[in-house]
């Protein structure tokens, strides 16, 4: 087989597993012709795709393809044939399986890193009452009005997008359109259709605050899942012939590399002092916002990255009791019941399952690497490489762990 036919046949796998479990396949941009072929073909035994996995990844060796498009392609057959085997039945472990899907090896978080992040909370909001109370009280003062939540959205999106514009060149006619949902375990979701456009839902019933909208925004669009979506299609499929990208698979490599990104996002355009900028734009909307403190608050609450992951790990791998699941997370992330319950709910669902890693990992290898750079070399530099480029987890841990810079391709 040639390259272009295990590239096809990549294709096809993810579209078949789509068929099998709708919702895997999170966006697909190719041949419009090759998805309705699918979509009209009977479907197959998920034992079938297995096998199929694994034999495309015997071909891919002597496929004659660059080393990168060869590693990624790799990396996603493994996780395709992990959600296949899964999908006929077979039991893998939960670490096993995060494994297979995107190339980290989870362990738990230490008490004391999160009795830490717990303290310079409690410095940060003084007053009566327990820690938890204090930060839900401060997170009611940041919360904002649902009559406004969609006309926040917009302005956070509009000035991020402007920033973004002046660093990273974007298609004249990309769009980002909103819709405010209830009902959904994720806080918000980036539907990319194609020709530069995305879809973006915010969940309504988590209760937005001043200080994580800009998280979200950043996240979702821009510089995150639309911004990287747009550039590979002109870049890495248009450009450059990977139609692999075309495909964005979910529970694979990409999944760790994108989510680390975009958790990283407003960190690349804005920096430190997102906080006062936050709070500028709000302000044009009659909100009152304390910019520097929710920031502080935000980077002490960092330190409790790992809680969800620990809860994950607990629920899948330790079997736990649903209920000593929740009452950990509100222990740990001074959150309420419903909150934690809602989040048990994200950690429970089949498909979503091992995704929180995506987030905690992803955020931990995209930062090391980003840290990891020439000094003539702005931030911005280093994520738009992340944007561009055909990257694995496993290609940045090496990287990270060796200490050397990656050049960009052009370089080499």
């Amino acid at each position: 087989m040639d390259a272009g036919g295990v590239v096809r046949e990549y294709l096809v796998l993810g579209l078949r597993l789509d068929r099998l479990h709708p919702g895997l396949v999170d966006s697909f941009t190719g041949d419009r012709a090759l998805r309705r072929a699918v979509d009209n073909e009977p479907r197959q035994h998920p034992a079938a795709l297995a096998e199929r996995a694994a034999l495309l990844r015997r071909e891919l060796r002597g496929v004659d393809l660059e080393p990168e498009r060869k590693r990624f392609l790799d990396a996603h057959l493994v996780a395709a044939e992990t959600t296949a085997r899964k999908l006929a039945g077979v039991r893998i472990g939960f670490v096993d399986e995060v494994r297979s899907y995107f190339q980290v090896d989870i362990r738990p978080g230490h008490p004391d890193t999160y009795r830490r992040a717990h303290a310079l909370v409690d410095e940060l909001l003084p007053g009566p009452g327990t820690l938890a109370q204090r930060l839900a009280d401060h997170r009611a003062r940041d919360e904002v009005p649902p009559r406004r939540l969609k006309a926040t959205v917009h302005a956070l999106s509009s000035a991020l997008r402007d920033r973004v514009r002046q660093r990273f060149e974007l298609p004249a006619h990309e769009l980002v359109e909103y819709e405010i949902v209830t009902d959904k375990p994720w806080s918000g979701f980036n539907y990319y259709l194609g020709d530069f456009r995305s879809r973006v839902a915010v969940n309504a019933d988590l209760g937005h605050r001043m200080s994580n909208l800009p998280h979200l925004v950043a996240h979702e669009s821009y510089p995150g899942h639309h911004t990287e979506h747009c550039r590979k299609e002109v870049g890495l499929v248009g450009k450059r012939g990977h139609a692999e990208q075309s495909l964005f698979l979910i529970n694979s490599p990409q999944c760790l590399m994108a989510e680390g990104m975009a958790e990283l996002g407003l960190h690349a355009v804005v920096g430190p002092g997102w906080g006062r900028w936050a709070q500028d734009i709000v302000a044009d909307l009659g909100l009152r916002m304390d910019g520097e403190l929710a920031e502080r608050v935000e980077s002490a609450l960092s330190g409790l990255l790992t809680v969800r992951q620990d809860a994950a790990l607990m629920l899948h791998d330790r079997r736990a009791h649903p209920d000593d699941v929740v009452d950990f997370l509100c222990r740990w992330l001074l959150v309420p019941e419903r909150r934690a319950r809602h989040m048990l709910r994200f950690l429970g669902d089949p498909l979503w399952r091992a995704y929180t890693t995506t987030y905690v990992e992803g955020v931990r290898l995209v930062r090391a690497w980003l840290d990891l750079r020439e000094p003539t070399d702005t931030l911005s530099d280093r994520y738009v490489r992340l944007l561009d480029e055909p990257l694995t987890p496993a290609a940045l841990a090496e990287e990270v762990e060796a200490g050397v810079p990656w050049l960009p391709r052009d370089a080499l």
